[in-house]
């Protein structure tokens, strides 16, 4: 082919392409005219774009938001058991719909556990709304033998009937029958029965991480009067009033200063930066509210006797590490 023919072919072959581009952007044009006929993207309208996840309700659980994603209703209704096998103090808000059964079954305590720490005399009580302290069980869980009586179980431990009673739903007047399971709240074993055992979480914590240097005495003097009891306290004998410091800086996540409290009478708990709580009970006054921060050595409280307590003293633990006092 000659080079004229080659050159016609391409203008040919270039105004064909041009003819059908134009055709193209007439036919967009002609669409774009009659643009309100066509469907336009919307934004989600569900209240609940994914559903499977839940709502956005938050529960505090040992301090971290734990519960935005739940099940498949967003319902701690069909969580299986989340029980939460911490020596942590936990924080729980209720939400609508919610009961002290389930609750109580998803951190793995009894009703009356919660009922007990909160100070609510009736599981109905409970609203939406409701920070509710859980506190995990110490003790000693027993199966009643032929023979025995609560009076005889609970003085074998060392408990205190009017605990034994209230987290067992029991009444004074109860009787035990043969296999029946028995909790002693901060019960102790002096002589291991075959026919007991340690409940799943132990009377006494001396495990978790040490860290050296990181706590200081919260009361300067006084003496100790108890080793390593409960969860992971002891108990340091000083007289009524004296200044109980933070052991380490952090923030008040409770402040309970009215009650029994489970024992503990009024407590301030604080959560520190390492992870780890500090509990300071038996208080006479707690001067620091929940939410604020304090540093280490600061005044937090003062000692007292209330709560279980057979004097003044302050009862300290530390839930996540080895107590060095």
């Amino acid at each position: 082919m000659s080079p004229m023919g080659v050159s016609a072919g391409v203008f040919s072959f270039l105004s064909s392409v041009l003819n059908e581009s134009t055709d193209v952007i007439e036919k967009t044009l002609d669409m774009s005219v009659n643009s309100q006929n066509m469907a336009l993207l919307r934004a989600a309208v569900n209240p609940n774009p994914d559903l499977a996840k839940g709502g956005g309700d938050i529960t505090i659980v040992g301090d971290v938001a734990l519960l935005s994603q739940v099940g498949p209703t967003g319902t701690i209704a069909d969580i299986e058991e989340t029980k939460q096998q911490s020596d942590k103090i936990s924080l729980y808000i209720v939400r609508e719909g919610d009961t002290l059964s389930q609750i109580a079954t998803m951190f793995g305590v009894s009703v009356n556990t919660i009922m007990w720490a909160n100070g609510t005399e009736r599981a109905s009580l409970i609203k939406p709304g409701e920070t509710l302290i859980i506190l995990p069980v110490s003790g000693i869980k027993h199966i009643v033998k032929k023979g025995e009586t609560l009076a005889g179980i609970v003085k074998k431990y060392k408990g205190d009937m009017t605990e034994v009673l209230d987290y067992n739903g029991l009444s004074a007047g109860s009787k035990l029958a043969v296999g029946d399971e028995v909790v002693i709240p901060d019960g102790e074993i002096v002589a291991p029965p075959v026919t007991s055992r340690v409940s799943s979480r132990p009377s006494n914590t001396y495990g978790g991480p040490s860290y050296a240097g990181y706590y200081m005495r919260p009361i300067n003097g006084g003496t100790k009067t108890q080793d390593i009891h409960g969860y992971n306290g002891i108990d340091i004998g000083a007289p009524a009033g004296t200044p109980i410091l933070a052991a380490a800086s952090g923030t008040v996540i409770i402040n309970k200063d009215w009650g029994w409290n489970g024992g503990y009478g009024s407590y301030v708990v604080i959560k520190h930066d390492n992870g780890t709580q500090t509990l300071y009970a038996h208080n006479s006054r707690n001067v620091v509210g929940v939410g604020q921060r304090v540093v280490q050595g600061q005044v937090i409280a003062y000692v007292g006797s209330t709560g279980r307590s057979t004097g003044n003293h302050l009862h300290f633990e530390i839930r996540g590490a080895r107590n060095p006092f």
